[in-house]
């Protein structure tokens, strides 16, 4: 049973949600808060596998609030449910530590299974921001200085090479697929690019998350690019 914390100040939002989440068997709600400080709070007493958090709340908003559940250690994981999907957003609330950010207006079915691939220790976020996601990543990495010949993809910048280090570890198999999960391709679309099952494919998920020491999904991404796998966007 998947226990969800909702956070959110406007009452008819947490009711619709809880109205879904209590039609599932898998899913429950053990608490609601209105507040960044009130969810906070039950996180600590809660204790819930997932947060379901809005961003803009009175007094402290959804991104301090995030940072200090997911900070304190815990299983406790957020995903951010919002309005507001512009790049500042979306940047600070994974930063801060969110495993997911949803946008309000996607199915209510959608956020649920949102939430139970959170649950699972994944990561998610909404297909409409998933593409500025990566390029604001990419922004983080220096300009590349002049290139004699092209080149099948950059190579790593003096900053990008810790992360090029930590890939030392893994095979040229693996290598092949953080460049995938770089490019934003899911599971499925990576079992279909490499003729692999989706069994396979994220049997190589694990690997990677444990070789390269990553929180998620996200952080794999920031690696790619941080590793110089995957070339800037435009």
């Amino acid at each position: 049973m998947t226990r969800v914390l909702l956070v959110d100040d406007q009452p008819l939002v947490r009711a619709a949600l809880e109205m879904v989440i209590t039609e599932t068997a898998d899913v429950e709600v053990v608490g609601e808060a209105g507040t960044g400080a009130e969810a906070v709070r039950l996180a600590g007493e809660l204790l819930p596998d997932v947060v379901v958090m809005d961003l803009r709340m009175p007094g402290m908003d959804g991104i301090e609030a995030t940072r200090l559940i997911t900070g304190g250690g815990g299983p406790t994981r957020v995903v951010v449910l919002t309005t507001f999907d512009d790049d500042d957003h979306v940047y600070a609330a994974l930063r801060a530590g969110a495993s997911g950010f949803l946008v309000k207006d996607m199915a209510l079915d959608d956020i649920l299974a949102a939430v139970r691939v959170v649950a699972a220790g994944d990561a998610l976020i909404a297909p409409s921001v998933t593409r500025r996601l990566i390029s604001a990543f990419a922004d983080q990495r220096p300009a590349p200085g002049p290139v004699a010949a092209p080149a099948p993809a950059p190579a790593p910048s003096p900053a990008a090479a810790p992360a090029a280090r930590r890939l030392g570890a893994i095979t040229d198999r693996e290598r092949e697929i953080l460049t995938l999960v770089g490019r934003g391709l899911s599971n499925t679309e990576i079992a279909a690019e490499l003729v692999l099952s989706i069994a396979t494919v994220k049997t190589y998920m694990t690997r990677l998350l444990a070789k390269l020491d990553a929180r998620d999904r996200v952080h794999l991404v920031i690696l790619a690019y941080e590793a110089g796998l995957v070339a800037v966007p435009g």
